[in-house]
């Protein structure tokens, strides 16, 4: 049996955004993506126009993992904080340099890239989403 855990990232309406920037970030490729607006009509529950737009799921695809997003409804937003941290392992660190510079961009960085005993290269940082991340190099073998 195969088993396989995904983050799963629900935005105060800046899914559309957060995919955009993880795309040019960590070099995702969309799998799927769905507004609200362009799931079945549920005539006993109509959307608000205001909803129509957001992001009801999406699927991006990072290295060999998979990150899903959807947005919340107006007025219920999702809780900001540390709950969930993602993190990203790479054996290049240059690769891990990228991703931690680009991520870095607008967020606020809880540890610089560096040398720890467990890794040549770890870092964590919470990007302009909120969304905290650990950098992890592999050591070389």
């Amino acid at each position: 049996m195969a088993l396989q855990l995904n983050s799963y990232l629900t935005m105060d309406g800046s899914a559309r955004e957060a995919i955009a920037f993880y795309i040019q970030a960590l070099k995702a490729e969309v799998l799927f993506i769905q507004s609200f607006g362009e799931m079945p009509e549920n005539p006993e529950f109509p959307l608000p126009e205001e909803v129509k737009e957001r992001i009801s799921h999406a699927t991006l695809k990072v290295g060999d993992s998979v990150l899903m997003f959807s947005d919340s409804f107006p007025g219920n937003p999702p809780q900001k904080g540390s709950m969930l941290s993602i993190c990203i392992t790479t054996d290049d660190y240059a690769e891990s340099e990228r991703i931690f510079n680009a991520l870095q961009e607008g967020g606020e960085v809880e540890m610089p890239l560096q040398q720890t005993f467990f890794s040549p290269g770890y870092a964590m940082v919470t990007d302009k989403f909120g969304v905290l991340f650990q950098i992890f190099t592999k050591s070389p073998q």
